[in-house]
């Protein structure tokens, strides 16, 4: 029987805060999974006119796939957020768009007629999971040239771009990043993130393993709101002597959880559930490893050829922020200036973190509240840098913009 393509919406989306990696993180003693459930649990609780056992799919991304964000994640955390057992769920690796991935995967078979609404996130407890924890690469990789060693280590690629663009300045660098923790505390201030945030119940303990009792995660522990170029300037470059890259100018790394919940646009409207943003186009494309910040430039070019639509139809940009020269070298692709006011309105990743596979769906949430925001804007992206060499880009429609109406 012939099909027609059905309209893919973006329903709602929540995070945890996001937490620092290691021993003196929010999240050292909380479950990878635990993350997630709180996540999918508050997601029902926010659209109570949609049944469990409607959810076709729990698609959850972790780029390292061991432990408590092992075991089919999405299968597990489905279970343990108490839905259904009929409501199957598979996990998903896209290194840092893995939540993308989830989104626009479960898109496509939403839009095929296979499901009707879905959870899609992703999660990264880099404290209990390092990346590349148990990764064994292959070394033809390197023995053969087929890359560069440093395409295995995220930072190193970061300095090749600065290589390969040498206009992109470290001060230029942490002009951004500055910019960056200066729009996230107005974000805050301005009650802008906090709305699709789950807080969570976090047992805290000494250096030496005694107990200090049970705290609240509230808001996002990587953020610097007195940030000065100074200190930024005075930071070192650990992936290379007299270097651009610090960890002023880079998100950091990461604990948090992301989930959102995606349907056709005819389902949503059946049940009344919000409409946030609709699914334009979405693309991924290669570039090479050693230089893996440049993947948003041709994944956009790509979306937007697959959308018959130019950058200047673009009103709002999500970026995500794992390097501030990678940013840069999207806005200087594309013409837009360093603080053109579209591009991350609330801040990113450099301020928020970027806890790997989650942040493709903190991207959407964001959007998501600018469009309300902006009926002005017709368009927007979220776009976002992947390892070993790939970048991602999801094309947005505001269902609220004025000339729709």
């Amino acid at each position: 029987m012939p099909r027609t393509a059905r309209d893919v919406v973006f329903v709602d989306g929540v995070r945890t805060p996001f937490g620092k990696a290691g021993p003196k993180g929010i999240y050292h003693e909380t479950r990878a999974d635990d993350l997630v459930v709180k996540c999918i649990r508050e997601l029902l609780r926010r659209n109570p006119d949609l049944p469990p056992e409607r959810i076709d799919e729990v698609a959850i991304a972790a780029t390292t796939q061991i432990g408590d964000q092992g075991l089919t994640i999405g299968r597990t955390a489905g279970i343990l957020a108490g839905l259904p057992q009929s409501v199957p769920g598979y996990a998903i690796d896209r290194m840092c768009a893995g939540a993308m991935t989830a989104v626009t995967t479960t898109a496509g078979s939403i839009a095929f007629g296979a499901y009707d609404a879905v959870v899609a996130g992703g999660v990264e407890h880099m404290g209990r999971h390092p990346m590349g924890e148990s990764v064994d690469p292959n070394p033809r990789f390197v023995s053969e040239k087929l890359v560069d060693e440093s395409a295995l280590f995220m930072g190193m690629t970061a300095e090749n771009l600065h290589d390969r663009l040498p206009h992109i300045s470290k001060q230029r660098a942490d002009e951004f990043a500055l910019r960056s923790q200066e729009k996230a505390a107005k974000a805050y201030a301005n009650g802008k993130i906090q709305q699709d945030l789950v807080p969570i119940s976090v047992r805290r303990t000494s250096p030496e393993g005694g107990e200090l009792g049970w705290g609240l995660a509230t808001a996002d522990e990587p953020m610097r709101p007195g940030t000065t170029l100074e200190g930024l300037a005075s930071l070192k470059t650990p992936f290379r002597p007299h270097g651009r890259v610090t960890a002023g100018n880079s998100a950091g790394l990461n604990d948090g959880a992301t989930a959102s919940l995606i349907a056709s646009e005819d389902f949503a409207r059946e049940l009344g559930l919000p409409v946030r943003m609709r699914l334009v186009s979405f693309a991924f494309a290669g570039v090479e490893p050693e230089v893996m910040g440049y993947g948003p430039v041709p994944a956009t070019k790509k979306a937007l050829a697959k959308a018959g639509l130019s950058i200047e139809d673009i009103g709002l940009f999500e970026i995500n922020e794992a390097f501030a020269v990678q940013v840069l070298s999207f806005l200087d692709h594309y013409g837009i200036a360093d603080d053109d006011e579209r591009v991350n309105q609330y801040g990113g990743a450099i301020a928020f973190g970027h806890p790997l596979a989650s942040s493709g769906v903190r991207l959407m949430t964001q959007l998501a509240r600018q469009f309300e925001e902006r009926p002005e804007v017709r368009y927007g992206i979220t776009t976002m840098c992947i390892g070993f060499g790939m970048g991602g880009t999801v094309i947005w429609e505001n269902p609220h913009f004025e000339g729709n109406k």
